[in-house]
């Protein structure tokens, strides 16, 4: 689709769903040793697989949508990029840790995981 007529290209429209996911998937897979530190493992795990589920409802259909356009490496590329942006606001802002320069050597090697999935 076009951005023609108000609707977002396929490929926006799945970064934006991957986004969404990976939100849901952070708090799913970390949340918990904040919020539930003092449960059993039991329950931070059934509150975890219920964010889970959430974060499901919008990485399936991201996949489906952006698999229409891009390579199966791309999209798993671009999920890993939106994972680490999603993770560093949320690792200093929600769980309190320090900003690493570790995070931005991250980032710099999956710019070239990107030039490499990317290239023609």
């Amino acid at each position: 689709m076009s951005p023609v007529g108000g609707a977002l290209p396929v490929v926006v429209r799945a970064v934006l769903l991957l986004i969404l996911a990976n939100v849901f998937m952070t708090f799913a897979w970390y949340a918990h040793l904040r919020n539930l530190s003092s449960k059993p493992w039991y329950i931070a795990a059934l509150s975890s697989w219920g964010i889970a589920l959430v974060e499901y409802l919008f990485q399936v259909p991201a996949n489906r949508i952006g698999y229409t356009r891009l390579e199966l490496g791309q999209l798993k590329i671009i999920q890993e990029v939106i994972t680490l942006v999603v993770f560093v606001p949320f690792a200093v802002l929600y769980m309190k840790q320090p900003l690493k320069l570790n995070y931005l050597w991250a980032a710099l090697c999956m710019c070239g995981a990107v030039y490499f999935m990317f290239r023609k």
